[in-house]
């Protein structure tokens, strides 16, 4: 075994040692589980290895067929009660909020979203909580083992985000969810997510140009990818979108006979304090919030229309009107880490938002203004981007904010107790390389690091942190991908607790 930073390689040789040596008896610990599961192919190497974006067109068959070996069917699927999202920005906060309101009206609640920051556990979360360690430990074993059986030759085993999709199913059929909210991948038409029949309904969020050697180069082609989830009779909620984009979404919905809405500003409902307070503080965020009531509304609708039989707590269906007072609190104390979030340290006021697409950067950059607005403190930039997205064009967004100095470096916490990460295949030195050319078109104040651990070193040394005060805290954006705000919550909230020694 070797080790490349923080990420630690496991030979095929050892991982097949270590299924045998589980295989004798020997009680498996969570971290093998996630040794083994760190070296399925991850998204990002099936992203840079993926040469069109008609590459995944057999993804869908071949989650069928694992689905099957792991012993669920496409029907049993329906046994899930499912609010399936996509879209390119804010889909992942779309999830959080539907889940937090259909919890707080009572309901069980299974939240499937990816990536994670710091735990994969992140990804599969019942009642708003991660599963723990031991569960996971249990779950994975038994799907891992039962597929490595049933192999047709060496390499046939699900990669990293399928195999957790199917792993989530399992989890979510065996606790007995009353909704699963689960958040696409990649794309739409063909993410493994699309294996459920018939959802309860679908949501597309605000579309932007992401992942185009999948999906297209063209709002066209990414709105034709994302409307795959579109079913026959499955009522579809969209937020506004770009001409080109809408276009296509009301053509495809018309085709699959899917009954389309586009959703209303939140003012429409009747909150006690409108624009009602949101846990994730950004204007972005609003209509996120108002597509989420539209899904838990046709949510209720149907659960009481069909009355499905699993659904554990009859008492909530009663009604199918949605509780304006419990919406209010659930938003309110939705909490979605890494997204337009600001946490407040000792030293350091850290504004956190994985923004990594054009549009997603200049809401980042409004932002970040609006609430650093003359305070005098230093501003900080730390920066990365992956995959073969043009850094540039989001660092000249960036540049005008002034910072004192901005820091680039990889998707590396630079610290040892963090293997749950799937991006343990990216080159080490090609990241770096990538770093030092974004460092070299900043130009002055620009500084190339290792790790994240280095720089908040170096910003503790040069702003002489240890006698901070109120009047010169730093005011430290992180930036231009969700991987690397997950690496920086891995040193300074790895709980993601909310809070900060630092």
């Amino acid at each position: 075994m070797h080790s490349s930073g923080i990420f630690t390689i496991i030979p095929k040789k050892m991982v097949q040692h270590v299924i045998k040596f589980l295989s004798v008896g020997k009680i498996p610990t969570y971290q093998d589980a996630i040794n083994t599961l760190n070296n399925l192919q991850s998204n990002a190497a099936y992203l840079r290895t993926a040469p069109k974006h008609d590459a995944h067109n057999n993804s869908l068959k071949d989650t069928i067929k694992y689905l099957l070996r792991s012993g669920i069917t496409q029907e049993q699927l329906n046994n899930l009660s499912v609010i399936h999202v996509a879209g390119t920005k804010g889909k992942g906060s779309t999830c959080a909020f539907v889940e937090a309101i259909l919890r707080e009206h009572g309901y069980k609640t299974g939240l499937y979203t990816s990536p994670h920051l710091v735990s994969v556990r992140e990804r599969i979360k019942i009642n708003g909580k991660l599963i723990d360690e031991a569960f996971f430990t249990t779950e994975f074993w038994k799907l891992y083992n039962n597929l490595a059986e049933k192999k047709e030759h060496e390499n046939d085993m699900p990669p990293y985000f399928k195999f957790l999709t199917i792993m989530m199913f399992h989890v979510f059929l065996k606790a007995s969810v009353d909704v699963a909210v689960v958040e696409v991948g990649i794309g739409g038409e063909f993410d493994c997510t699309n294996v459920v029949p018939s959802p309860i309904c679908v949501g597309i969020t605000t579309l932007d140009m992401d992942h185009t050697s999948l999906l297209g180069n063209t709002m066209a082609a990414i709105a034709y990818q994302k409307s795959g989830i579109f079913k026959t009779n499955v009522p579809a909620f969209v937020t506004p979108q770009l001409p080109e984009a809408m276009e296509v979404l009301e053509k495809r919905a018309e085709e699959k006979n899917c009954p389309f809405h586009i959703v209303a500003d939140i003012s429409k409902y009747s909150f006690k304090r409108n624009p009602p307070l949101l846990g994730m503080a950004a204007d972005v965020q609003y209509y996120n919030a108002s597509l989420a009531i539209e899904l838990v509304t046709e949510w209720l609708k149907s659960s009481m229309k069909k009355n499905k039989s699993n659904v554990n707590n009859n008492n909530c269906l009663k009604s199918t009107e949605l509780d304006i007072h419990k919406t209010e609190k659930a938003l309110l104390n939705c909490k979605w880490p890494g997204r337009t979030q600001i946490l407040r340290g000792k030293c350091i006021d850290f504004y956190l938002d994985g923004a990594h697409t054009v549009e997603s950067m200049k809401t980042c950059v409004n932002w970040f203004k609006g609430h650093v607005k003359n305070t005098g403190n230093k501003k900080i930039l730390m920066f990365n981007m992956t995959g073969n997205r043009d850094a540039t064009v989001l660092l000249k967004l960036l540049q005008p904010l002034e910072f004192d100095q901005a820091f680039f470096v990889p998707n590396v916490a630079g610290i040892s107790n963090c293997l749950d990460t799937e991006y343990r295949y990216t080159n080490e030195s090609e990241m770096m390389n990538r770093c030092m050319q974004n460092c070299q078109f900043w130009g002055e104040k620009g500084v190339c690091l290792p790790s994240v651990s280095d720089a908040l070193k170096k910003i503790n040394c040069d702003y002489n942190l240890q006698d901070c005060r109120t009047d010169n805290k730093v005011q430290l954006l992180i930036t231009g991908s969700l991987h690397l705000v997950g690496a920086i919550f891995t040193v300074i909230d790895p709980n993601l607790s909310m809070t900060t020694k630092y």
